[in-house]
């Protein structure tokens, strides 16, 4: 059994910064990937950052490239998100993903075999 846990949300206004951090934790496991989605209210989950270990590889939503960086350890399992020039239409619950196989998708949330609670994002105008 693998648990993942982020946190880092919060309350900031338009054009501030927040960095989430996810730490995936348990036994007999690797992470070979591990990623960020997000889930606005009545919306689906999205895709945002993504980071491979094994080529170490970056993947970005194009809404967020050059704002919000992706950056991790992999053999320590953690992965962090710090986000730049919030908007308010990042507003939403932030999930983190591990990938525990190999898998050549990062970009895609079917491709993660675990998942945090979620930590909530909320920017004001």
């Amino acid at each position: 059994q693998v648990q993942v846990v982020e946190s880092g949300g919060g309350l900031v206004q338009a054009g501030g910064s927040l960095r989430l951090s996810c730490a995936a934790s348990g036994r007999n496991f690797r992470t070979y990937a591990m990623g960020w989605f997000r889930q606005a209210a009545g919306k689906e989950r999205e895709f945002v950052a993504a980071m491979n270990w094994s080529d170490d590889r970056t993947y970005y939503t194009d809404s967020v490239k050059g704002r919000f960086t992706i950056s991790g350890d992999g053999p320590k399992n953690t992965v962090y998100l710090q986000m730049n020039s919030l908007k308010p239409e990042d507003t939403a619950v932030y999930y983190c993903a591990a990938q525990t196989a190999v898998r050549f998708v990062q970009v895609r949330s079917y491709a993660y075999d675990y998942w945090g609670q979620g930590t909530q994002v909320t920017v004001s105008s």
